[in-house]
């Protein structure tokens, strides 16, 4: 996956609805776009340098609903490559990125974001890859906190033994399998 380094976007206030993932916190997007997907509508903002957050359909619910789509290039790409890898047809994101988080979590994501299609690994594994071995709670953390779910694929992290260990993305668990099925990732419920 290629991916453009993270920078912190624009924020302003606003109040999220109840639910609202954290990458939709605290700020008013400047582009947002939404589509259709198999898991459920999926919601995404942008600036001008990158997709900043990606959120998939909680209980009929995105972030930004109350808001109007105002879509940029980027958005328009990256909906395009979410559409052809739904289809079977892409295996990795080229849209830039550009995300908030602290230099921890920035680390995890990088990490992810060098699994390819097809590939997991487990929570210790992802904390070694990145330098941080024995953090496997704050790696949890980290990878639930990913502002951009598919795009950085969070849901390729599992348990030591290939079990299931949650997802904070969409409809939590089913939403993970229905990613690893799609990505013939083998875990055990």
């Amino acid at each position: 996956m290629t991916a453009t380094p993270p920078t912190e976007p624009p924020l302003t206030a606003a109040t999220p609805p109840r639910g609202t993932p954290p990458a939709a916190l605290l700020f008013t997007p400047q582009f947002i776009a939404r589509t259709d997907s198999p898991i459920g509508r999926l919601e995404l903002t942008a600036t001008d340098r990158g997709v900043a957050s990606l959120s998939i359909e909680r209980a009929g619910m995105l972030p930004h609903d109350d808001l109007a789509e105002h879509r940029n290039r980027l958005l328009d790409d990256a909906v395009q490559q979410l559409a052809e890898y739904f289809a079977g047809d892409r295996t990795e994101f080229t849209v830039p990125l550009d995300v908030s988080g602290t230099p921890f979590q920035r680390d995890i994501w990088h990490q992810l974001s060098l699994l390819g299609w097809g590939e997991a690994l487990s929570y210790g594994e992802l904390g070694l890859a990145a330098g941080r071995p024995g953090s496997g709670r704050a790696v949890g953390g980290a990878v639930g906190a990913n502002p951009v779910p598919i795009l950085v694929g969070c849901h390729r992290v599992l348990a030591s033994n290939r079990r299931l260990t949650g997802y904070s993305a969409g409809n939590g668990l089913p939403t993970k399998i229905w990613l690893l099925d799609h990505e013939r990732i083998e875990h055990h419920a």
